[in-house]
């Protein structure tokens, strides 16, 4: 393919602009490079702008500074995480002078004949000799299939949908999954739903330690494991087991972690297991976790037999230039700044040809 007479040329592309794209640019600055920086949402926030207003600063599972400019800590501990975090976006884009363009939603990056990449949007197109993907995972909500879902007459919602426990009074709610975000449902609904079953398909593991740096490490390393070996990412959170948070402390003074294993299909009514238990319900929450937005990449042919893209680093191994952030070990904010600074350092070599090149 080569480079039409329509497209941007550039040094380097940042596609989304959350923690890790923030993150990214903001090396690539430092660096001496000045990248475009592309998001698909209409104004920062990232992520965060879609979490449930029930979702407060002191419930949250962590919110790590962005490099460069500190977060104003002080009198949010009440406050929605979707207005604070997002206006800490929105001031450090300012404080840096990050001029991100949006809403430009990327539908394809391709390969060029003369060694670039083209991002391709309704917006435009950029050539860039270096990409760097940070589109996290937040659009693409997981959903598992289990036998009669389509039979059900209640209703079923990802947490992606969930908006705060008013509307479960007097429902019976099956909450599915053993991450945050099924502990922080269930630490809200319960008491005002009428009933509440939290169900998962491995028995919970509870962390009784503060999950200090070289704990968040290991974690991280767990996660790097299988991205350099080609195979769909395993969630950080997933990895670490669940902290005494205050979250996790609500959900058990209201008595809603009686944990039972995962059922085998749905009913009309409900839910049931392989020896014929049954259990009515009339709301399903799948808090389920979220798969990588990646679907733009799909030209580059990426995918490895075992269903991921290898990555080493934050290197793509088949194309290196193109950086995945907010990808396997940086899907999260313990990862997440640390990648941008690595995809920029990988970038700046790649230009410049010089590996050996100090980290600024």
């Amino acid at each position: 393919m080569a480079v039409g007479p329509n497209v941007d040329e550039t040094d380097v592309v940042v596609i989304g602009a959350g923690q890790a794209g923030l993150s990214s640019a903001y090396f690539l600055r430092r660096f001496g490079l000045g990248p475009v920086v592309l998001d698909a949402a209409d104004g920062p926030g990232g992520a965060w702008r879609h979490r449930s207003p029930s979702l407060t600063m002191d419930k949250v599972h962590g919110v790590f500074d962005l490099p460069g400019v500190r977060r104003e800590a002080g009198q949010e501990g009440g406050r929605p995480a979707a207005e604070v975090v997002p206006a800490y976006y929105a001031r450090y884009e300012r404080d840096l002078g990050l001029a991100v363009a949006r809403p430009v939603r990327v539908t394809a990056v391709t390969g060029s004949g003369d060694g670039r990449l083209v991002v391709s949007s309704g917006a435009g197109e950029w050539a860039a000799r270096a990409v760097v993907n940070a589109t996290g995972t937040w659009t693409r909500p997981y959903w598992p299939y289990y036998p009669g879902a389509g039979r059900f007459r209640g209703r079923q919602l990802h947490y992606a949908s969930y908006r705060g426990p008013g509307e479960f009074a007097g429902r019976r709610v099956v909450v599915v999954g053993g991450g945050a975000s099924a502990l922080h449902v269930l630490s809200e609904i319960a008491g005002v739903a009428a009933a509440t079953t939290w169900v998962t398909r491995r028995p919970p593991v509870f962390r009784g330690d503060d999950f200090g740096e070289d704990a968040r490490r290991a974690a991280v390393a767990l996660v790097e494991e299988r991205v350099r070996a080609g195979l769909p990412p395993q969630s950080v959170v997933g990895v670490t087991g669940l902290g005494y948070t205050p979250v996790v402390r609500a959900a058990m003074a209201k008595g809603a972690l009686d944990r039972l294993p995962m059922f085998s299909e749905i009913t009309e009514d409900g839910v049931a297991w392989a020896d014929g238990t049954r259990l009515p319900a009339d709301v399903i929450v799948w808090a389920t976790g979220f798969r990588s937005a990646l679907d733009h990449l799909a030209p580059l042919r990426l995918r490895e037999p075992g269903g991921g893209i290898r990555v080493d680093g934050t290197r793509a191994v088949r194309e290196p230039r193109l950086q995945l952030v907010g990808y396997g070990p940086s899907a999260s904010t313990v990862g997440a700044n640390r990648a941008g600074r690595t995809a920029a350092a990988n970038v700046r070599a790649l230009l410049t040809g010089d590996a050996t090149a100090p980290a600024a």
